[in-house]
């Protein structure tokens, strides 16, 4: 069975290659002509760089794929430059006076934005603007290899996850076989466990003796761990494990506990 280890190691090595790609297709796409010349030069061959340019992506088309697989590698294993790598991203909140080369962010060149002056509309800023902002995204994503490299990384939070996969994957044969109680129980403790090293992270401190799945769902809540959102689903599957745990007249179905399962799973790949 692949690690999450080896599963992370796997997902960064294409998210950095298909980067190097973005990073290409987005100088084909802002500096044309100047771009092509570079190629010309390299290539030396004017249908090797027709071909060339045929197999790059759309920059526009697969930026926010790509963004999206980034910041869930970043959240897991360089959670410190969440924030430097959406600001690159994202315009800021407060209003730009000027839009500049030193704001102009990615989310402005995907919507084509382009600054001029004058009635001859001379160039301010551009798209290509935002290839620096790019660029350094991609870098602190190769910033994460070297974290695998160091020998301060704390694996502690991966091997945990490998822990709760054969967990869950225990609870799924459970609840096959008719063991409903059991594989609710055994997904309930999973979610507990990850709400628990998710508050420690965050170093959130539960005073409670014995908290619940309510009380760690609670505390991230107000810290602002995540949204409403996450804490309704994570209630609701609270109130599911309730009904596996604890002996009612309301016996748990098949369904509830595929849907206890499948929960804990999204649960734990999304909220760190």
């Amino acid at each position: 069975m692949i690690t999450n280890l080896e599963k992370y190691k796997k997902d960064l090595k294409e998210v950095i290659a298909n980067g190097e790609q973005l990073l290409m297709a987005m100088q084909a796409d802002f500096l044309s002509e100047d771009f092509r010349d570079q190629l010309k030069k390299v290539l030396k061959d004017e249908k090797k760089v027709s071909e060339y340019l045929k197999k790059l992506p759309s920059f526009s088309n697969a930026y926010q794929a790509w963004y999206s697989e980034s910041l869930v590698l970043l959240k897991q294993l360089l959670p410190d430059r969440v924030s430097d790598f959406t600001k690159l991203y994202e315009k800021p909140k407060t209003r730009r006076k000027n839009i500049t080369y030193e704001n102009y962010v990615i989310e402005d060149a995907l919507q084509g934005l382009r600054i001029t002056r004058g009635w001859k509309e001379q160039k301010v800023v551009g798209p290509d603007a935002a290839i620096p902002g790019f660029t350094q995204q991609l870098n602190i994503i190769k910033a994460i290899n070297k974290r695998f490299e160091s020998s301060l990384f704390d694996i502690k939070q991966l091997v945990q996850a490998d822990l709760f996969d054969s967990e869950l994957e225990a609870a799924k044969e459970l609840n096959k076989k008719g063991f409903m109680r059991g594989a609710g129980a055994m997904a309930g403790v999973v979610l507990e466990k990850h709400l628990l090293q998710v508050c420690d992270k965050h170093g959130i401190k539960i005073t409670k003796k014995n908290p619940s799945i309510s009380d760690y769902n609670d505390k991230l809540k107000e810290a602002g761990t995540y949204e409403t959102p996450a804490w309704r689903k994570i209630q609701h599957l609270g109130d599911l494990r309730n009904l596996c745990d604890h002996k009612k007249k309301k016996e748990p179905k098949t369904e509830d506990v595929d849907e206890l399962i499948e929960g804990v799973e999204s649960i734990i790949k999304t909220i760190f």
